[in-house]
């Protein structure tokens, strides 16, 4: 089946006469028949129903859509987009570990890194996200995870996954990416050659900002290592949560075409605008990895940065953002709304400075009519003005 089908047919229910969409199964204790039965689901309780944790019928259907999806062996449901990424990391570091994390990582797995597993003895080395076959020379011995977001969090390079894919190998390294902008519709890194895909499911995959989920997506040869951690750190999904995700899920198609189509008319409006010096979008030559996404990726979705000539004040940028109509600010990303972020990439790098001079703002574009955005954007600009004061 092709993606578009998938999405519609994939985790149906299969009851004749029935409904069309698996029920939402709210369920802990699970009831077996006999003592014998007990212990033959105990032997298997990563297949079918065990107990509330490991997933009901209405999980099960979310993570076989999107494991078909994305071409991989399994999904796993979990909590949070950073509960999938922190299972991930756990089922392969432990103390005394070293995982190589790209500098442009999402802002939470950062702190993730920084804070709680550097507690636990597992150090995290963050790398130029441009790298590519030089993250060689970073692997140590103790290397157990090498972990890889493209395009990465508010600047948006494209990594070549490819290339640093076939250095894990040679070292037997597992590797995992944060997968969630270009959605398993976009880019299916499973089949690719990754070890495991991770999704914040609160975004794209729910498209409606009203739920928290994270998806896990593995290959066969690491998928019961990953669940069994998911299991043992209680990252459970709820089955309402799920009902909702799946439902989000059967618009993807759809909904994608809409941000990318919107997306690239307000970029390459801002393109031309005089107050900014440059677009971060994957699919404008502009942004580093331009030539990688065109190579790997089949789509974009709506999210992407501008970079503003240096001169303008800071009090300025921020009525810009604040009286925009159609723009809500907000972190989160992947729903109906559009959305702007003041970014700040140059108080977090540590091993790749970010040098521009101009303020970062981040885009979400949302359903909306993109002549109604760029009406906005435009009375937003009409906010600027320059001054000796610092852009930041």
């Amino acid at each position: 089946m092709r993606k578009d089908t998938v999405l519609a047919h994939s985790g149906r229910s299969s009851e004749r006469p029935g409904p069309v969409n698996v029920p939402v199964y709210r369920a802990s204790t699970v009831v077996f028949e006999s003592v014998e039965a007990t212990e033959r689901a105990t032997q298997s309780r990563f297949e079918g129903l065990y107990y509330g944790r490991y997933g009901t019928p209405t999980t099960f259907a979310l993570e076989e859509t999107v494991a078909q999806l994305e071409g991989g062996y399994r999904a796993i449901a979990v909590s949070s987009g950073l509960a999938a990424i922190t299972a991930t990391i756990q089922a392969f570091a432990k103390s005394g570990d070293h995982i190589l994390v790209p500098d442009s990582v999402y802002g939470p797995v950062r702190h993730l890194c920084d804070s709680v597993l550097d507690g636990l003895g597992i150090t995290t080395a963050y790398y130029d996200p441009l790298a590519g076959a030089r993250i060689e020379a970073q692997l140590r011995p103790n290397t157990r995870l090498l972990y890889l977001e493209s395009p990465g969090s508010l600047t948006f390079e494209v990594q070549d996954v490819p290339a640093m894919l076939a250095v894990a190998r040679k070292r037997a390294i597992p590797t995992a990416i944060d997968n969630t902008w270009a959605t398993p519709y976009y880019y299916s890194a499973v089949a690719a050659g990754v070890d495991v895909s991770l999704h914040s499911g609160t975004k794209y995959i729910g498209g409606h900002s009203d739920l928290l989920l994270g998806m896990i997506v593995t290959n066969e040869a690491v998928y019961e290592k990953v669940r069994a951690t998911v299991v043992a750190l209680g990252f459970s999904c709820s089955a309402d949560e799920a009902y909702l995700a799946l439902r989000g899920l059967r618009t993807l198609g759809v909904r994608l075409e809409r941000h990318y189509a919107s997306g690239l008319a307000v970029a390459k409006w801002l393109e031309r605008r005089p107050e900014v010096a440059r677009i971060l979008h994957p699919a404008f030559a502009s942004c580093p990895g331009h030539e990688l996404w065109k190579r790997d990726f089949s789509g974009a979705s709506g999210l992407f940065s501008f970079v503003l000539r240096p001169g303008f004040t800071r009090d300025s940028i921020r009525a810009m953002i604040d009286g925009l109509e159609f723009f809500s600010i907000g972190y989160s990303w992947g729903g109906f709304e559009s959305l702007a972020l003041l970014a700040h990439p140059e108080k977090v790098r540590t091993a790749t400075p970010w040098t521009e001079p101009g303020a970062v703002i981040r885009l979400h574009i949302g359903l909306e009519d993109p002549h109604d955005l760029i009406a906005d954007l435009e009375r937003g600009f009409s906010r600027l003005v320059t001054g000796p004061s610092r852009t930041r």
